[in-house]
């Protein structure tokens, strides 16, 4: 009898041994934060996962036979809008946990490969999300002394060995940095173009306490298809999706953490960051009910007691960019907020930056100051086992189409 098996998650019992396995792979890792089960769990119900529309999720956890003990857990999944996107259509396999055994990890890597083989596809990424990208995506690689960001995957250092045992090649690294207030310092090129562009009349650094919601989402549109658009492979944002942003975020927005620039008085300009929910959750246990939802709101609003900043999204049209409005905003944040004592945060985290982004990268060390301080790989495993492997391409500028 072989020693360790696969159960396929069936039933409400199965889908809660499946959800809780992390716990106790986690205990003796301290900087990890439970994630809420209500979070994990919608990614894998259709009615609240849009991707079900297009593709298909499975999910296993593996026991051990000779003690009955759940010693992992995996699930596979393809979105048929995306599987072109590659020079092979690409399924997925994500939240994986697993105990320091080799022979689990390939026991449900093997069964990810054969299912996603089953439906025509050619390679698997991972660890990555049944969702979208800046959520459950990638595997901690650099960081463990850190605690993670919300939604921000936490690993124990062994899992990267048990990937690339198996044959999983790094696709692409996925950089986090952080900027600690304490330091408050920028570096004297930053500062001196800061201080060039906010002495300009014609330049203007706002937070949004007197600009309406659905006007920061609109200047967010506006300047994230212009700062974005000329990137290959980055689609639109629509209006539907940026009121839905603003929409989602609403509950914990902290108004001194949204800046947007102007030149006069057109929106070139956003950075966009909210409270790192995880300095909260990790008390609830993964429970999201009721008492939870109003001890998230006290702590939020009325102790103030979350020190970190999580940036969820930032840019600057390509007219403005290099002319030191990234470090505008950040010279801004540092005297007109932290400097003044109105600040209750300690560090502003940016993560997700691919490593095939080069500009986003040098924009956030150069200008922004920030020092990169986690790292996360997503990695790529090719079915046929002959084919020669390629990294994720680097972001490209698209040329403008010529005026006639």
């Amino acid at each position: 009898m072989e020693q360790y098996k696969l159960i396929e998650v069936q039933s409400r019992a199965d889908a809660d041994i499946w959800l809780h396995l992390d716990r106790p792979i986690y205990k003796q890792y301290p900087n990890w934060v439970c994630p809420l089960d209500s979070d994990i769990s919608k990614v894998f119900d259709p009615e609240l996962n849009g991707k079900f529309k297009n593709g298909e999720a499975i999910r296993w956890y593996a026991v051990d036979t000779q003690t009955g003990e759940a010693v992992g857990r995996i699930a596979a999944f393809y979105d048929g809008n995306t599987l072109e996107e590659y020079d092979q259509p690409t399924g997925g396999c994500g939240f994986f946990e697993c105990i320091d055994n080799q022979d689990v990890a390939n026991l449900m890597f093997d069964a990810c490969r054969q299912w996603l083989t089953s439906r025509g596809l050619e390679a698997m990424d991972g660890p990555i999300n049944f969702g979208s990208r800046d959520a459950w995506w990638g595997l901690l690689v650099e960081g463990y002394e850190y605690e993670p960001l919300y939604t921000n995957p936490y690993h124990p250092p062994y899992y990267k060995a048990l990937f690339e045992n198996y044959g999983f090649q790094n696709f692409f690294n996925q950089n986090s940095y952080v900027w600690r207030a304490e330091n408050g310092v920028l570096s004297d090129i930053a500062l001196e173009k800061a201080h060039r562009v906010l002495a300009n009349p014609e330049y203007q650094i706002r937070d949004i306490h007197n600009t309406d919601l659905a006007e920061a989402a609109e200047n967010l549109r506006t300047i994230y298809n212009k700062a974005w658009a000329l990137f290959t492979g980055v689609k639109e944002m629509s209006q539907q999706e940026a009121q839905k942003l603003m929409r989602t975020l609403r509950p914990i927005i902290d108004p001194n953490l949204i800046y947007f620039a102007y030149h006069n008085d057109q929106p070139i300009g956003f950075f966009v960051m909210v409270p790192d929910l995880n300095c909260v959750i990790g008390k609830f246990g993964g429970k999201f009910g009721l008492i939870e939802k109003l001890r998230l709101m006290w702590e939020l609003k009325v102790r103030k007691s979350c020190d970190r900043v999580f940036g969820i999204i930032f840019g600057i049209t390509p007219q403005f960019q290099g002319k030191g409005i990234e470090s505008a905003i950040m010279t801004y944040i540092l005297e007109n907020y932290i400097q003044k004592g109105r600040s209750p945060y300690k560090s502003f985290e940016f993560a997700w930056i691919g490593d095939f982004n080069p500009v986003m990268n040098k924009m956030i060390t150069n200008y922004v100051c920030a020092t990169k301080h986690k790292m996360h790989t997503t990695y790529r495993y090719l079915f046929d086992r002959t084919k020669e492997f390629t990294r994720c391409p680097r972001v490209g500028f698209k040329r403008p189409a010529k005026k006639e």
